[in-house]
């Protein structure tokens, strides 16, 4: 098993889009450890649905949409790090995380703690929209500060390539390639955008 972490910026950057995208391109598992928000499609169902491919199911599935220590405690319960260790499978995995890095699994640990812990690669998917240097800059700093191996930036949206190339090279990042936007999101409209993506430096770190 290669397992490949998934991160974003912010929520709603469109790292499950991504995600979907990359357990496809590599004939991979995906795996969603921590859902909050049940009541519209679970990022583990549009994986499934896009990707294609085998989706584990999530340890903690939490009704409430919003940060995972908050929806937990809503359930009056507390997410343990222990029941979140990386998954057996056969081939490769790509384990998607929730909003940012800096988002609380519970009132002592950040999601950062947990990827930092699982010492796999991860990839950060960023928006090219305003404020996005500052994000990713912000949260590349985070990951290597905990010691996680950033893969590179993975960019969604509209074409910005002053400010793609401003990251890349002002955070010393590899640039993945970018996601544009898709009016039909279907899984043959994603495999070709995948195109677009530097799926050969990703596959260096399986």
């Amino acid at each position: 098993m290669t397992p490949i972490v998934i991160t974003g910026t912010d929520t709603g950057v469109g790292k499950t889009v991504f995600a979907a995208g990359l357990t496809a391109a590599l004939g991979a598992s995906y795996w969603k450890p921590v859902q909050s928000g049940l009541e519209e499609a679970t990022d583990s169902q549009i994986v499934a649905a896009l990707s294609q491919r085998p989706v584990l199911p999530e340890t903690y599935r939490l009704r409430r949409p919003a940060s995972p220590h908050l929806a937990a405690e809503d359930m009056d319960i507390e997410i343990d790090l222990a029941q979140l260790c990386l998954p057996q499978v056969d081939g490769p995995l790509v384990v998607e995380g929730a909003g940012g890095v800096m988002v609380p699994l519970n009132r002592r640990v950040f999601f950062l703690e947990l990827f930092a812990g699982w010492n796999a690669p991860v990839i950060l998917v960023a928006r090219t929209q305003l404020g996005t240097i500052n994000h990713a800059a912000l949260s590349l700093m985070a990951l290597r500060g905990a010691g996680c191996r950033v893969l590179g930036v993975a960019f969604v949206g509209a074409a910005e390539p002053e400010v793609e190339q401003t990251i890349a090279e002002m955070c010393q990042v590899r640039h993945l390639g970018r996601l544009g936007p898709l009016a039909d999101l279907t899984h043959e409209t994603l495999a070709h955008a995948f195109q677009d993506i530097d799926l050969d430096a990703i596959r260096s770190a399986l």
